[in-house]
């Protein structure tokens, strides 16, 4: 037993992986419409967004901080897009996702600057440029949304590419969703990039301190720039793609999806003081609170509940992180 709970502690992705398929076996028993291909499906592709975006959370809180500007700089990449292929008269797919992530970047950098240089706290950082940059798209360039008739075709074009099809009991067909595919590569990338580069490991170790990182000879101004660099490229894509895949762009979109994807980030593993957490655990807590609220609509439950609902993983997750560590330091 003393064994168990040791591995857990160190590997914190088989907690995440059983509490989804209990999750997963509980619903599907309680209501077979859970199983059908559709709503598989549907959990996947719901997965792809909050995903890349926890992916960029997951970044910041292994440096020991947290992200909340996130939806605003995705949101801005996605309209100013959006906007300037449209008084462009451009169509394309890979022009326009270069320029969502170069936005991406260069905000994310305004962030590293703060953090970096003026060590203010990530948290205030972040709440402050996230707030001027959403209050920036929506006073100066503009808060009309773009419809479906109104979007570049080949962008919807792209993001309505699915793996395959399958024909249900019922005769209809049930598509996957290509971008799962872009989420997969983009995932694996970070992994890679976090596991098997001095770039990955500086980021660990800045999570455990930045003094100490400096004195083992890590550049800690360089992993923060590339931290929130690499953050920001993140939600500047997620943005463009959200857009893409609901066929809109709308200014005032994702407002209060910090609370889902840092409760996704906590609930994979990661732990909340830096230094602890990994893409395989981030992509399990994504797809484990996608599978929670799925089932808390098809069990009818009202949205102010689900909102309860995610707050309390929050507490939760957070609880057994801190547990954890407490338990690693003694």
């Amino acid at each position: 037993m003393k064994s168990l709970a040791l591995t857990l502690r160190r590997h914190p992705e088989w907690m995440v992986a059983a509490v989804l398929v209990v999750a997963v076996l509980t619903i599907g028993l309680i209501n077979p419409v859970f199983w059908q291909p559709a709503n598989i499906f549907s959990l996947l592709r719901a997965s792809v967004i909050t995903g890349i975006l926890a992916l960029a959370v997951l970044l910041v809180m292994l440096s020991g901080g947290i992200d909340v500007s996130f939806p605003a700089f995705a949101i801005a990449a996605m309209y100013l897009t959006v906007k300037a292929m449209i008084a462009w008269g451009f169509d394309g797919v890979l022009l326009p996702f270069a320029m969502a992530t170069a936005i991406g970047i260069g905000l994310g950098l305004v962030n590293a600057v703060f953090v970096h240089h003026l060590r203010m706290i990530p948290l205030i950082v972040t709440l402050g440029t996230g707030t001027a940059v959403r209050g920036f798209i929506l006073g100066v360039v503009g808060t009309s949304q773009i419809n479906i008739d109104q979007m570049p075709p080949l962008l919807i074009d792209f993001a309505r590419q699915d793996l395959f099809t399958v024909t249900q009991g019922d005769g209809s067909a049930a598509g996957l969703s290509a971008m799962v595919l872009v989420y997969a590569v983009i995932a694996l990338g970070v992994h890679l990039m976090l596991r098997h580069t001095m770039m990955g490991r500086s980021i660990y170790a800045l999570g455990g301190g930045e003094e100490a990182a400096r004195r083992v000879g890590f550049n800690t101004r360089r992993t923060t720039f590339f931290i929130y660099g690499l953050a920001g490229a993140l939600a500047g894509f997620a943005g463009l793609l959200h857009g893409a895949m609901i066929w809109t762009a709308n200014p005032r979109d994702m407002v209060g999806l910090e609370l889902d994807v840092i409760a996704a980030v906590v609930l994979g593993g990661a732990s909340i003081f830096g230094g602890r957490g990994s893409v395989i655990g981030t992509m399990l807590g994504v797809l484990t609170l996608v599978v929670i609220t799925n089932s808390l609509i098809i069990l009818g439950v009202d949205t102010t509940w689900q909102r309860v609902v995610v707050g309390l993983i929050v507490i939760a997750a957070t609880a057994v992180t801190a547990w954890r560590d407490r338990k690693r330091i003694a």
